[in-house]
């Protein structure tokens, strides 16, 4: 069997959600790993919450991730179209297969009815779930209010006894009474299918042998289940990751944390450090280590490693991984990495000598700036007073000594001594008069760099 995954995200948000990317870091590797080939899928058809020029930005931070696909609507491939709404009369064909076999059934109910029933069912505390009304219309009946111009739905006609179960590689045998699952809507009003037929459809069409998604679609996969046998389909195998959680183990939503992959992006976080967190999120390194390469990982996956518990997306955790990322390039390669974030508006050059005094400090690229803009601008506020005082002191100190650590040390412990004054009040002027900070890279040796005359020019009010 050749392998074949995919991830079928919806052009609905503003970008990839980092959740798909979790997903489509695990469907690449499991593909990798199997000589397989990984796929993208377009779900655009919830027309109400499409979003121009969101499947551009998702196919976009797929790329900056590194997570590259096989085949996809930018690419295309032996199995185009690869956009749903490209493909509506597939569905439309294999929903009326289904009227014909008597596995599903036209609904005529409205929206109004819908909701009274919802309301009722909440009032009786009993499961949203469709009552069946329309499920009992004679065959011929249905049809006649079809053909003379009835709005309708197409929805799933479940068996009413009897028990749906499959194999999950990661969560054994799961099992589903009938009487529990909806008549889910599979082509809605407007022609377009619902995710449950589209995805069926779409996935057997396209060959993909293995489904690995977020645990939430356990309950639709018996749906899917009956749809494979109504239509006489081998089933794929499928795997239900766990969804990554805040700290307080709600489901990690933009409320309480980035979700976008642009977000991690534009902060300055490097996509081998993303894929590499994303990675501990769902599974474990057999050594048990944190840092390891997408290579490594491809190397020593298997899905049965994938983990059930919930995992917690910790942005301080991937902060720290970041940093050990950038820490780990060579001097000329993270200077590069710094020059094209900032859009080269730093010259490579001044780069490559302030980054010794920053890397230890240092979690994400945009923290450059913070740390070493005064390098490039005099500051134009102070986080405290300068006192003037001790800003005279101790441009009389540094006047006309010496440009070096140990002579502007010396110099300036002696000047503070003269005047009686505390040598760290009188650094801390120093520092926040040239950098406009408290805290930033070692205060000499940034002297140093900066030059004699930058730095003095800033020791005036």
């Amino acid at each position: 069997m050749t392998v074949r995954t995919r991830i079928a995200p919806s052009p609905t948000g503003q970008d990839l959600h980092i959740g798909n990317a979790y997903t489509a870091l695990i469907n690449y590797v499991f593909a990798k790993k199997s000589g397989g080939q990984f796929i993208i899928r377009i779900e655009d058809t919830d027309r109400t919450r499409f979003i121009e020029g969101s499947e551009e930005r998702i196919l976009s931070s797929l790329e900056w991730l590194g997570i590259p696909h096989a085949e996809g609507p930018d690419t295309g491939g032996s199995f185009a179209p690869y956009r749903q709404s490209e493909r509506l009369s597939l569905y439309l064909g294999f929903a009326n297969k289904l009227i014909e076999s008597s596995h599903a059934y036209y609904c005529f109910c409205t929206s109004e009815r819908l909701e009274i029933m919802r309301k009722d069912q909440e009032s009786r505390k009993l499961p949203p779930m469709y009552d069946g009304l329309c499920k009992h219309i004679p065959k011929e009946e249905a049809q006649e209010k079809v053909d003379e111009g009835a709005r309708y739905v197409i929805r799933l006609d479940v068996p009413e006894t009897g028990v749906t179960n499959f194999i999950d590689v990661v969560r054994g045998e799961i099992s589903f009474e009938n009487t529990l699952i909806d008549d889910q809507v599979l082509l809605k009003s407007d022609g377009y299918p619902t995710y449950h037929l589209g995805v069926v459809v779409d996935d057997h069409f396209m060959n993909i042998s293995h489904i690995i998604r977020w645990e939430e679609w356990i309950s639709s996969t018996p749906k899917h289940i009956l749809l494979y046998k109504f239509f006489g389909w081998d089933l794929p195998v499928f795997a239900h990751v766990s969804l990554l959680r805040n700290p307080d183990k709600s489901k990690l939503s933009k409320r309480k944390n980035p979700v976008w992959a642009s977000w991690y992006k534009d902060e300055g976080y490097l996509p081998e450090a993303v894929r590499n967190y994303l990675a501990t999120m769902a599974w474990a390194f057999p050594d048990g280590r944190d840092i390891f390469s997408t290579d490594e990982m491809i190397a020593a996956f298997t899905l049965e490693r994938l983990q059930t518990t919930a995992p917690v997306f910790s942005l301080e955790k991937l902060r720290w991984m970041n940093g050990e990322y950038l820490r780990s390039y060579q001097l000329s390669a993270i200077s590069q990495k710094l020059y094209e974030f900032y859009g080269k508006k730093y010259p490579l050059e001044m780069i490559e000598k302030i980054w010794p005094l920053v890397r230890d400090r240092m979690k994400t690229m945009k923290e450059f700036e913070s740390l070493a803009g005064f390098f490039f601008m005099a500051p134009k506020e102070y986080e405290i007073e300068v006192q003037k005082e001790l800003l005279e002191l101790v441009r009389n100190a540094l006047i006309s000594c010496e440009w070096n650590h140990d002579a502007m040390e010396t110099s300036i412990r002696k000047e503070a001594d003269s005047k009686g004054q505390k040598p760290k009040d009188v650094f801390m002027t120093l520092r926040v008069a040239v950098t406009g900070k408290t805290v930033g890279p070692p205060l000499l040796e940034s002297l140093e760099l900066l030059g004699k005359d930058k730095t003095l020019s800033r020791l005036v009010i």
